[in-house]
């Protein structure tokens, strides 16, 4: 019975120890690859006037540890239009993307864009815009 007692102690105690180092590497990097971080992920235009110009921009950190890319940035709707850098954001560098709203369209407005990229910790971002356009008050619109 002691023959047989000692390996299983031994084994199970090198097991335990092997579990643990694990455990401990796994709390340290939980995540690693590129990882994405925005400043905010919301854009507040207020009350803009008919026209205007209707770009924002939001910026963003690659927090990770492996090169960070934007796959795709969509919108629902043809009165907003996306653009971003095409190039990978190196890990501890910033990015930006930028949407245009159509100011053309008086009254009161929420859109959202939908960002996709190679990110672990978010490989899905919604983006979003808010505000109010004024009436057009030159009669060259609506």
């Amino acid at each position: 019975m002691k023959l047989i007692t000692l390996p299983l102690l031994l084994a199970s105690t090198w097991f335990l120890h092997f579990e643990s180092d694990f455990s401990t590497n796994h709390r340290k990097h939980p995540e690693l690859g590129p990882m994405i971080t925005f400043d905010t992920t919301l854009f507040d235009y207020g009350i803009i006037p008919y026209a205007a110009s209707g770009s924002c921009t939001f910026t963003f950190t690659n927090t990770g540890d492996a090169p960070l890319i934007i796959e795709t940035f969509r919108t629902s709707c043809g009165c907003l239009v996306p653009y971003w850098e095409k190039e990978p954001v190196l890990p501890g560098h910033t990015g930006k993307v930028g949407l245009k709203y159509d100011t053309r369209r008086p009254g009161p407005f929420q859109k959202t864009a939908t960002l996709q990229c190679n990110a672990t910790n978010a490989p899905v971002v919604l983006l979003r815009i808010k505000g109010t356009v004024l009436a057009d008050t030159h009669g060259n619109g609506q």
